[in-house]
C-alpha cells in the first residue's frame, strides 16, 4: 500500500480539485469524483445496514460487498484500473438467488420500511442505484469497464432483496404499497 496519511488536511483541494489515484487532478464536481463519491455513501449506508441488528451471514455478506465497494471506489478512482471482475458480480448473483428462493413471489410494490434493519437496506439500494447512474454518466465520458456498472446493478438487487428479508426476520413484515387506497 502507498503513503499512509498522518496528516487529514494537505489544503490541496482548497481551489476546488482533487486528486486520483493516477497523481492527476480534477474538479471535485467531475463526473469521476461523483461517481466514485457515492460509491462511498453507498458504502458508508452499508455500514449503516451493519450497525442494525442483523442476521450473521447477511453481516458476512454485506462486509464482503464492503470491502468490494471500496476496490470499485478505487476502480473508479483510478483511471484504466480493474477491481471488480465477473466472478464478485457472479458471487453476488447467488447470493441473491439464494436469499430470493425462499421468499414469496411479488404481487405488489413495496414501500421502504419493514423494520429499522430493512429500512436502512432500502436507503443503502437507492443510494447503489444513484452509483450506478453516476458510474454510467461518468461511462459517457470516460472509459468505464462495464464490471463495475454490472456490480452496482446486481448489488442494488441483492439489497432489495435483502430488505425483503430482514424485514421478515425482524417481524415487521414488509410493507406493501396499497394501490387501491385513492379508490375509496
Amino acid at each position: 500500500m502507498g503513503n499512509r496519511l498522518s496528516k487529514i488536511y494537505t489544503r490541496t483541494g482548497d481551489d476546488g480539485t482533487t486528486g486520483l489515484g493516477d497523481g492527476s487532478r480534477v474538479a471535485k464536481d467531475s463526473a469521476r469524483v461523483a461517481a466514485y463519491g457515492t460509491v462511498d455513501e453507498a458504502n458508508s449506508c452499508i455500514g449503516l445496514v451493519l450497525a442494525a441488528d442483523v442476521p450473521d451471514d447477511i453481516r458476512a455478506l454485506l462486509t464482503t460487498v464492503q470491502h468490494q465497494m471500496f476496490d470499485l471506489g478505487g476502480e473508479l478512482c483510478i483511471p484504466g484500473h480493474a477491481a471488480i471482475f465477473d466472478a464478485d458480480i457472479d458471487r453476488l448473483e447467488q447470493q441473491l438467488d439464494a436469499f430470493n428462493e425462499p421468499l414469496p413471489p411479488l404481487k405488489d410494490f413495496i414501500l421502504p420500511g419493514g423494520g429499522e434493519a430493512g429500512a436502512r437496506c432500502h436507503i443503502a439500494r437507492t443510494v447503489v442505484r444513484r452509483a450506478e447512474r453516476e458510474t454510467v454518466a461518468l461511462s459517457r465520458l470516460e472509459p468505464v469497464r462495464p464490471e463495475a456498472v454490472r456490480y452496482l446493478n446486481r448489488l442494488s438487487d441483492l439489497l432489495f432483496v435483502l430488505a425483503r428479508v430482514l424485514a421478515r426476520a425482524s417481524g415487521h413484515g414488509e410493507v406493501l404499497w396499497n394501490h387501491e387506497r385513492r379508490k375509496a
